[in-house]
């Protein structure tokens, strides 16, 4: 009987040390063999988030941002910061490696084998947008250049607490 007693106290300990679901990163992948992940995905607003993405194609300009989840089909609109045209913020970002020439010192490069790390503004309102009551994600989606081509799309779904 004492066994089983340090048995079941183990097991309270041992499930107290373990990482909620949602502190997990969330990961999702393309039809092009790129990956997304988010180091979170259950956040309060202002949260920065970081996003990560991998084996993206680097001869096609992208947009990372938080969105509200489209009809599918849908390029992902609105989004939080809107057109990044200054290159600054932290709610959108613009990342090429061949933009046009007015984008050069606007759009970010992809690091080597298509990768980026960008860290991403959570918040609960994207313009008259709720996302605490609507469905919003973290997207990647071709830039404007590519813009109905849907195959790029990707979407990480985020919980405002």
């Amino acid at each position: 009987m004492r066994k089983l007693g340090v048995t079941v106290i183990s097991l309270a300990l041992a499930s107290l040390m373990i990482t909620p679901a949602n502190a997990a990163p969330k990961v999702v992948k393309g039809s092009g063999g790129q990956s997304l992940s988010a180091s979170i995905t259950a956040v309060k607003s202002g949260a920065m988030v970081t996003v990560i993405g991998n084996h993206f194609d680097e001869t096609v300009g992208i947009y990372l941002g938080f969105c509200v989840v489209p009809k599918k089909g849908a390029a992902p609109t609105p989004c939080g910061g809107g057109v990044n045209k200054a290159g600054t913020g932290e709610a959108s970002f613009w990342i090429s490696s061949n933009p046009p020439p007015y984008g050069i010192g606007l759009a970010e490069d992809f690091q080597p084998g298509g990768r980026f790390t960008k860290k991403l503004k959570i918040s609960k309102m994207i313009g008259k947008f709720d996302c605490s009551k609507i469905k919003c994600a973290i997207t990647v989606r071709a830039d404007h250049l590519r813009t109905d081509d849907r195959s790029y799309d990707l979407f990480i779904p985020i919980t405002i607490k």
